[in-house]
């Protein structure tokens, strides 16, 4: 097992998991789908033109990977990627195998050629820590294969919902598992600039922000545009988070028992 800074005790993991999220498996139903340096290059598909990042990771600078839970979906998702694009920062989306249609298929695709990683949050949304070990990993592998189909290359990371966590859980999923500094923006009565306060309170080097892009979010999508430039005038750099993890030295591991709100060098 790699035993490191951020892995914790597994007695102190389920007391953790609401305060990484601020969810309840209550509180946050699964949702459905409704009707710095960088230079660019342009890549082109069938449908669309898509600007795909490319950049210098420069670890003078403090670096933070935004994180998006709960899609894919045609409308709040390809807001999200619209503000990415725009401002040039890649992010990473945890994605629920239920979201994922035809038409959303294309939305991660889009995301996948714009640079950005596409992670594990799922087949179902369920509490993962009532489950069979068989029933954990079909929630897993469901979500793992179909974005292999649908981009060429499986899931590197795991989001567990609600930050639920459990021994059967790490013993039966090969992936590093990932929680993040949350605003509770999953809640309707949390305001644009609670959002964007709370994110940016939690701010230090290596931070995983989690926030989500569950359809008709739309304060979400306002924040993040206080967010990113905030942020990057205060001179962060955005990363995925499997560029988060390289830069600090951490080794992708399907035996790391960590759970990641903040990645510091080793």
């Amino acid at each position: 097992m790699n035993k490191h800074i951020a892995t914790f005790a597994m007695s102190a993991l389920l007391a953790l998991s609401t305060a990484c999220s601020g969810e309840t498996a209550s509180e946050q139903p699964a949702p459905t789908e409704s009707p710095s340096q960088t230079s660019l290059e342009t890549t082109v598909t069938e449908k669309e033109e898509v600007t795909s990042m490319t950049y210098t990771i420069d670890t003078t600078k403090p670096l933070a990977a935004l994180t998006f839970d709960d899609g894919p979906n045609t409308t709040t998702t390809v807001q999200v990627l619209d503000i990415l694009e725009k401002y040039q920062v890649p992010a990473s989306f945890f994605l629920i195998g239920n979201n994922i249609t035809p038409a959303s298929e294309e939305v991660v695709k889009r995301a996948y050629d714009m640079g950005c990683e596409i992670d594990n949050h799922s087949k179902s949304h369920s509490d993962m820590t009532k489950m069979t070990p068989e029933e954990i990993q079909e929630e897993v592998s469901f979500v793992y294969d179909k974005v292999t189909e649908i981009t060429g290359e499986g899931t590197r990371f795991f989001r567990p919902p609600y930050i639920a966590v459990n021994s059967t859980m790490y013993d039966s999923i090969d992936m590093p598992f990932i929680c993040g500094a949350g605003c509770n923006d999953w809640d309707k009565k949390v305001t644009v600039q609670q959002r964007y306060d709370k994110t940016m309170e939690q701010l230090s080097d290596g931070v995983i922000i989690l926030l989500h892009d569950a359809a008709g979010n739309s304060q979400t999508v306002e924040a993040l545009e206080k967010i990113i430039p905030a942020m990057l005038d205060e001179g962060y750099q955005f990363v995925t988070v499997s560029e988060l993890f390289e830069a600090k030295g951490i080794e992708i591991s399907p035996d790391d028992t960590g759970l990641y709100t903040i990645v510091k060098q080793q």
